[in-house]
């Protein structure tokens, strides 16, 4: 089974890479992007029937910093 934990910046912190990219987009003629923000997604190979909060302890302690990232965890047979 996979779990995908897509790891993005909370609101209101900043994000510079997002806007960089935001402004490289505009600058190539990308004029219908607004605000981009920049996060992460890390796929994990889990054993079938893995609890959803075994997966979530793996973000509290390891895959996101929960003081200035938001996760969401998608599980796919």
């Amino acid at each position: 089974m996979k779990a995908y934990v897509h790891v993005t910046l909370k609101k209101g912190v900043l994000d510079p890479q997002g806007k960089a990219i935001g402004q490289a987009l505009h600058g190539m003629g990308f004029d219908e992007v607004g605000e981009v923000r920049q996060g992460k997604t890390i796929e994990l190979e889990v054993a079938p029937g893995t609890d959803i909060k075994r997966i979530e302890q793996m973000c509290e302690k390891l895959l996101a910093n929960t003081v200035v990232e938001d996760y969401r965890i998608e599980l796919a047979a």
